[in-house]
């Protein structure tokens, strides 16, 4: 989501407690938008990251640091003409609209006191980073706003700062529960949009979290409110509002369990997504830092393969289609039999069959019953004879060369659906090439033709532990899987899968000792989160001793066969673990 009224109020009370009263020691822009001050700090510096960027703007604490140009821009040195080594003495939300308004006490020229207010508007494709005097008359700004760009407000240096009003919708902090029922009801709107139109600081997801928490549908019409529905409606937003004044705040990041990469945020608790994975964090700075470092982890990953992912969906197409038409003719060599018994029968009574006969009918000692015989009137019977028998040998023959076609049509698909799975489990540059190496091998794609060969990085395997102990790792591609399956694990290590499906390939290490049942459980769980059918509510899970897993002469990677397992349905999450970094 973006940023919203709600949040902006939220991290205005965590940058109150972290900088108020703090000097400002470096200003640097290290993009075109976005500014990062260092913060003076008896523990060491902490840093303020502030980014107008259309498609991302936010603000946050970091402890990153990032990269400066050699030469400064021009907003850059103003700032650090006008306050640098500054105090920071207020930080300010005006209203509960997306602005932040920072003041910063300095010294000018002649040794004087003097205020300067840096305001920072999260509005989309409309935030700015505005730089004041004391009389709130813009010195300059991070993005020029001209008449030809705006009617609504300029902003060039020597224009007076103001925030442009916005029509219809009030300040939720003062609204009072008559107004509040008659801003919902004045709105022939569905209820959600109703809330987040009439009030500012409310983003739809709030409005819709709002919602649920009234036991109402967010979709459902203003109209159809009875007095019940709004009273209800009003106390759960008046706890909300009290939540916010008061600053308590649950701060969440929600992951989707299809694919674990990140949906929301909030710094409020979510009941809408309770079926997604939800994590609370200690600071407002530290979810956005987190959320905004995965979405884009998860979005570059995902445009970096989506190359792949388009051939891969292109030649799954392919062979499903041929698999289709194979399946077609092996079922119209279901004749064969017949076609073989007609030969039989004529071969049989030959002799008493009349010449010139265009359809006989013969009877059939397998099964006692008669069979209609045509035949064509320019053979003989024991010519007609052999005609079947050909026929018969021709369609056993497409049966058997079918049958190979079709398993190699079969194992083709699954291995383009584990390449399928692997590419959603892709994390890194590492992990891609070797899918990239693995498709070649398989000439799904053609291998890329260089002077020099690179030594190819080996990547690791995701990697969990249990509260008590145990240590789970799961392979994120079929070159994992194999490794981690037949020469990382031991003969005595749990070998999990998810039961028919594409999946990583989970080993449980035992190291001798003796496994309670919920670890098991645990491991499964894992197995089936790393699958295809991670989305599904329940799911059938194999295990076994590593030993008894086998791979078969010249299988694709990651390909396995197994006889002898125990099985156990679970539903795929990865509660009750960590996950571990591998350095």
């Amino acid at each position: 989501m973006a940023f919203d009224g709600i949040t902006i109020h939220a991290l205005v009370d965590e940058l109150q407690k972290e900088l108020i009263g703090k000097r400002i020691s470096k200003i640097a822009q290290p993009e075109s938008e976005e500014l990062l001050f260092t913060i003076k700090q008896p523990k060491g510096n902490i840093r303020l990251l502030i980014s107008a960027n259309a498609s991302l703007p936010l603000v946050y604490l970091t402890n990153e640091n990032k990269k400066a140009p050699d030469t400064a821009p021009n907003f850059c040195m103003v700032l650090r003409k006008h306050i640098a080594n500054g105090r920071i003495t207020d930080i300010q939300q005006m209203g509960l609209e997306r602005v932040i308004r920072f003041t910063v006490e300095h010294l000018d020229e002649l040794g004087d006191t003097r205020e300067k207010y840096l305001y920072v508007e999260i509005m989309g494709k409309h935030s700015n980073i505005i730089f004041c005097n004391h009389e709130n008359r813009i010195i300059d700004s991070i993005k020029h706003i001209s008449f030809q760009v705006s009617s609504v407000r300029e902003v060039l240096p020597g224009k007076e700062y103001f925030i442009p009003k916005q029509e219809g919708r009030f300040d939720p902090l003062t609204i009072q529960r008559e107004g509040f029922y008659s801003l919902i009801q004045g709105k022939a709107q569905p209820l959600f949009k109703a809330i987040y139109s009439s009030f500012t600081g409310f983003s739809p997801l709030v409005a819709n979290e709002l919602c649920y928490r009234a036991n109402l549908d967010g979709d459902q019409s203003t109209a159809s409110l009875d007095e019940t529905a709004l009273q209800r409606l009003w106390e759960e937003f008046d706890r909300l509002l009290k939540d916010v004044r008061d600053n308590r705040y649950t701060f969440t990041i929600v992951y989707s369990k299809l694919d674990n990469h990140p949906l929301e945020y909030a710094p409020i608790s979510l009941g809408i997504y309770q079926d997604e994975n939800c994590t609370s964090m200690d600071s407002l700075s530290q979810l956005l830092e987190t959320y905004y470092a995965k979405k884009n982890a998860y979005t570059n990953m995902h445009q970096k393969t989506a190359d792949l992912r388009k051939i891969v969906q292109t030649l799954l197409q392919r062979n499903r289609k041929k698999k289709m038409l194979q399946d077609k003719q092996l079922k119209d060599t279901e004749k064969m039999d017949g076609y073989r018994l007609k030969g039989e029968l004529l071969q049989a009574y030959a002799y008493s069959i009349p010449k010139d006969v265009k359809e006989v009918e013969l009877f059939n000692w397998y099964d006692n019953t008669k069979v209609k015989v045509t035949l064509d009137t320019d053979f003989t019977p024991m010519e007609n004879a052999n005609r079947f028998f050909d026929k018969y040998q021709k369609l056993k023959r497409t049966r058997d060369e079918l049958s190979i076609y079709i398993k190699e049509t079969e194992n083709t698909i699954q291995h383009l659906e584990s390449i399928q799975t692997s590419l959603d489990l892709c994390e890194n540059a590492a992990d891609l090439q070797e899918i990239r190496t693995e498709m070649e091998n398989a000439s799904f794609i053609h291998r890329k033709v260089t002077k020099k060969k690179k030594k190819q990085e080996k990547t690791a395997p995701l990697h969990f532990v249990t509260k008590d102990g145990f240590h789970i790792y799961v392979g994120k591609n079929n070159f994992q899987n194999d490794e981690l399956t037949f020469h990382f694990a031991t003969g005595n290590d749990l070998w999990f899968h998810a039961k028919q499906m594409t999946g990583s390939h989970v080993i449980l290490k035992t190291e001798g000792k003796e496994v309670p049942d919920h670890v098991y459980e645990i491991a499964a769980q894992i197995a089936g989160y790393y699958s295809s059918g991670r989305d599904n509510d329940k799911l059938e899970i194999d295990y076994l001793r590593r030993k008894n897993v086998k791979k078969p002469n010249g299988a694709a990677p990651g390909f396995v066969v197994y006889y002898t397992n125990y099985s156990i349905t679970i539903h795929p999450c990865l509660d009750e673990v960590e996950e571990i970094k591998e350095s």
